[in-house]
């Protein structure tokens, strides 16, 4: 899978049903090559808003599937949402 189709699937979480929204980025070991999180950009400031203050980093370990339009994961989101 190319980076680019992974980018292209919304993020959906099973615990809570909610849409996260669209991949942006991914982290990558440098030594294997593998992805090691996918980087979503966090909820809007004033009702979605004015952009964004904080991001998921989600380890690719607690992605469940990926699927041809959707990515599910399995998390608590307030333990994976990281302020910049």
């Amino acid at each position: 899978m190319r980076m680019c189709e992974l980018k292209a699937r919304e993020v959906i979480n099973i615990c809570s049903g909610k849409r996260l929204g669209r991949i942006v980025d991914v982290e990558i070991d440098p030594c294997s090559g593998a992805v090691e999180s996918v980087i979503i950009p966090g909820p809007g400031r004033i009702c979605g808003f004015l952009g964004t203050d904080c991001e998921y980093v989600i380890p690719f370990g607690c992605i469940r599937t990926i699927g041809p339009d959707t990515v599910i994961v399995e998390i608590q989101e307030e333990k994976f949402l990281q302020k910049f």
